[in-house]
């Protein structure tokens, strides 16, 4: 059984908002959520291991109407990267040959594992725990090797990265697929590990989110039954423009920041968080 966080640890009231922490999802929680996903999926920390961690926090159960909302406000959020990009995507066909051969390997890792993730691993607090620890620790030494120039570091642009290097960095990408590792950490620290520079390898994972999230969430689509009231339409359309809202403003924060700093106030935040969840699970 996936263990719980303590709700009385965190509850509390405030003056004039009341927030219920039931099974039953309102409109708080849904801008809650759809902010969570917008401001965490392109940021190295794990958006899934966040929707986990703040679903069970605000005592959220998993129904087909919130794996419904998820998959909306994941679409808001790689829309956005369409809508930041668009330019580059139509301009450049050997921008998306990059992206292809990068998907590849993650997409049968995908359709490999799906099942198995899906009934064992997803909203185990026990794995999302680990994996940001892990991750924020991997991070931490990846850091320190770029940084002493023990890899070397490759000038290129996203539609001049070689085809093997883009194939590995879909392939680590594919190691994701465990709650609290991070799409976006993968790719980035993969991008890195293959020489690319940090603006590069954050612009190439926020680009590879296009087709890795468009097929995930194709594949929950095709396997869920779900209908909706006219109300629940509503919440849907609220939570894909408030991760679409969340995500663009999150992505062009990174990368401003990305060309002035290191990723490692994000590995001290994971780990921190790990820390906390930890003493609390």
């Amino acid at each position: 059984m996936p263990k719980v966080i303590p709700l009385a640890f965190f509850k509390s009231t405030h003056t004039g908002l009341s927030i219920c922490y039931t099974s039953r999802m309102n409109i708080i929680h849904g801008l809650v959520l759809s902010l969570v996903e917008g401001i965490t999926e392109f940021l190295p920390i794990s958006s899934t291991g966040h929707l986990i961690i703040t679903s069970q926090l605000l005592g959220i159960a998993q129904t087909e109407f919130i794996k419904s909302f998820e998959i909306a406000i994941q679409l808001g959020a790689v829309l956005a990267i369409v809508a930041f990009y668009w330019k580059t995507l139509v301009r450049d066909m050997r921008v998306w040959t990059r992206i292809i051969a990068a998907f590849i390997p993650t997409g049968v890792l995908g359709l490999l594992l799906y099942s198995f993730v899906k009934a064992h691993l997803l909203g185990n607090m026990t794995v999302v725990v680990w994996a940001l620890l892990l991750g924020g620790v991997v991070m931490l030494v990846v850091e320190y090797v770029v940084e002493r120039k023990a890899v070397k570091q490759v000038e290129t642009t996203i539609a001049d990265l070689s085809y093997p290097r883009a194939i590995l960095i879909g392939a680590i990408q594919g190691i994701s697929i465990i709650p609290g590792v991070s799409r976006a950490m993968a790719t980035i620290f993969g991008g890195l590990g293959v020489g690319l520079t940090r603006k590069t390898a954050t612009e190439f994972s926020f680009l590879l989110a296009i087709p890795t999230m468009l097929a995930a969430t194709g594949l929950d689509l095709l396997k869920t039954s779900a209908t909706f009231t006219s109300q629940e339409f509503v919440a849907l359309a609220v939570g894909f423009m408030g991760a679409f809202l969340a995500a663009l403003i999150a992505v062009k924060y990174l990368i401003g920041f990305v060309q002035h700093h290191s990723f490692r106030v994000f590995a001290w935040y994971r780990i921190a968080v790990a820390i906390v969840l930890l003493a609390l699970l």
